[in-house]
């Protein structure tokens, strides 16, 4: 799926950046094993603690008391808070609950936001794993719900 996004990105002559959290530079390096991606990503942040996501991104203090760091509203600002850093085309965020500690009853273990960002258009999702499932899994599955919907999301942009 990476070599797919790859191939759109470069065919549309577009730069992608990405900013991560629950996925810890998964995405990052799922993206950067594709030969020549060098060509398509600018920039690859991972942004973990919610000090780098207000000092890097812009992710604002009242949307973090709000919301939480795991939010459509967070995700959102990441993406934003990235492309107002980078100018990068497509911006990418995640931010969620790998586990197997730190879930709650109204934030499970396997919940996850992500958005894609564009200036002309942008999308927030929200994934739920099994919170069963073993870290190391939930987030190669969380990287896997992203770059599907980032291949789709190319496709129409």
């Amino acid at each position: 799926m990476e070599a797919k996004i790859g191939d759109l990105l470069r065919a549309k002559g577009l730069k992608i950046a990405t900013t991560e959290s629950c996925t810890g530079g998964l995405l990052s390096s799922k993206l950067t094993d594709v030969s020549g991606s060098s060509e398509y990503i600018y920039l690859n942040l991972v942004t973990y603690s919610n000090e780098a996501k207000q000092k890097m991104l812009g992710v604002k203090t009242e949307t973090l008391e709000k919301f939480g760091a795991v939010s459509e509203e967070c995700a959102y600002e990441m993406a934003f808070g990235l492309q107002k850093l980078t100018g990068a085309d497509v911006c990418i965020s995640t931010t969620g609950i790998a586990g197997p500690t730190g879930g709650s009853k109204e934030k499970p273990v396997g919940l996850m936001y992500f958005t894609i960002y564009t200036k002309e258009k942008s999308e927030t999702f929200k994934v739920l794993l099994p919170s069963q499932t073993p870290r190391r899994t939930m987030k190669e599955g969380f990287v896997l719900e992203v770059l599907e919907k980032v291949y789709t999301f190319l496709l129409f942009i």
